[in-house]
């Protein structure tokens, strides 16, 4: 059994053949989608206006590809609220590591994004000044050349 069935499995003890075949689809990507598409349109157009407009409703058509966009979802509401570092562990010496881990490490994001600016300023102020120099001297030597002509 695919992992996507085995998911589908879990969240239901009877997810269906719809689901089963959803999960089928899901773990071969985009191209099983399309080719299920066209021979729902062979066989009975209904069948694949239906696959065509649920490919479009649930993102399958336009995403990257329907496991991994699948997946990425669930990761993200997952882990990427930021509440999963904040969470006591219910360890008190573990959590005043952590909190005294992750102060030092937001420190050094800081400092390495100041670090950053600084030299983001100094390349475009050479840049700059490298500009000025190039003016001043095309400038010069347009002044040179209007001398020489007179």
């Amino acid at each position: 059994m695919t992992a996507a069935a085995q998911e589908y499995a879990a969240q239901s003890r009877n997810p269906g053949w719809l689901r089963r075949s959803e999960a089928w689809l899901d773990d071969r990507g985009k191209p099983a989608w399309i080719v299920a598409m066209v021979l729902g349109f062979i066989f009975f157009w209904p069948i694949g206006l239906f696959l065509l407009a649920y490919m479009i409703w649930s993102n399958r058509m336009f995403s990257s590809a329907c496991r991994k966009s699948r997946h990425a979802s669930r990761y993200a509401a997952r882990y990427s609220s930021g509440m999963s570092a904040m969470r006591s562990s219910g360890n008190a010496a573990f959590d005043a590591y952590k909190e005294d881990t992750l102060r030092r490490l937001e420190d050094e994001q800081k400092s390495f994004e100041d670090f950053l600016q600084r030299l983001r300023e100094a390349r475009d102020k050479a840049e700059f000044d490298q500009f000025m120099d190039d003016r001043a001297g095309k400038a010069r030597a347009a002044r040179e050349d209007s001398a020489q002509d007179a």
